[in-house]
């Protein structure tokens, strides 16, 4: 059972991960589209506010559902990672 805990832990954490990176670019300007200043040795190209916050819990409640599905797929479905052609033959614990 506590396998079970670690590996549900490591999969929602590497969907978070995903999830994360995918969701950054979303609403953000850099300096040049707000139109403002650049000072001198900064980025032109950095975010102005990037938010990072609301991108947390957007993150969080995302990878939730991606998470949710995968344990439907997973634990209800009946389908499991032996049930996919490409993946390589497995000593079975």
């Amino acid at each position: 059972m506590i396998v079970d805990f670690f590996t549900g832990f490591a999969v929602y954490f590497i969907i978070w991960w995903l999830v994360l990176f995918t969701v950054l670019p979303f609403g953000v300007k850099s300096a040049h589209e707000e139109g403002t200043a650049v000072e001198q040795g900064h980025e032109p190209a950095a975010p102005v506010r990037p938010r990072l916050a609301g991108k947390f819990l957007q993150t969080t409640v995302i990878a939730l559902f991606v998470y949710g599905f995968y344990y439907w797929l997973v634990y209800y479905s009946g389908i499991s990672l032996d049930d996919f052609p490409f993946m390589p033959d497995l000593p079975k614990v």
